[in-house]
């Protein structure tokens, strides 16, 4: 079972985040999408904290974010967009949607790891 779900529709975004998480200690599941990344959640109980980008086809970030607190009603798995967006209207629209952080990338993995294991209730 995965601690972290990546959700970008870069494979390279993917696979940066998810190596790095890996390395350090975190179980890592992937996701292409936002479709792709409720599939994934639905199969894994144990998923606590997704990374995911906002800016993807079939399902965007704020529309999986939503879905997973409104529709699904999961109100215990942690959301950090990781996103090239940063304007204060996109980020008005994240917490609206259940989002519980926001990082601007690119990514800087030894910034996160203390905050991605006290979300991951590893710390």
């Amino acid at each position: 079972m995965a601690q972290v779900l990546v959700v970008d529709d870069s494979s390279t975004m993917r696979e940066i985040v998810s190596s790095f998480l890996s390395q350090n200690g975190f179980d890592v599941a992937v996701a292409s999408d936002g479709r792709d990344g409720l599939a994934k959640l639905g199969a894994d109980p144990g998923i606590r904290l997704i990374v995911s980008d906002v800016n993807m086809p079939n399902m965007d970030g704020l529309t999986m974010a939503r879905t997973i607190r409104q529709d699904l009603g999961n109100k215990d798995v942690r959301i950090v967009m990781l996103t090239t967006e940063d304007n204060a209207a996109i980020r008005a629209r994240g917490r609206e949607a259940g989002v519980t952080g926001w990082i601007v990338k690119p990514f800087r993995g030894e910034a996160v790891l203390g905050p991605f294991r006290k979300l991951c209730g590893m710390a």
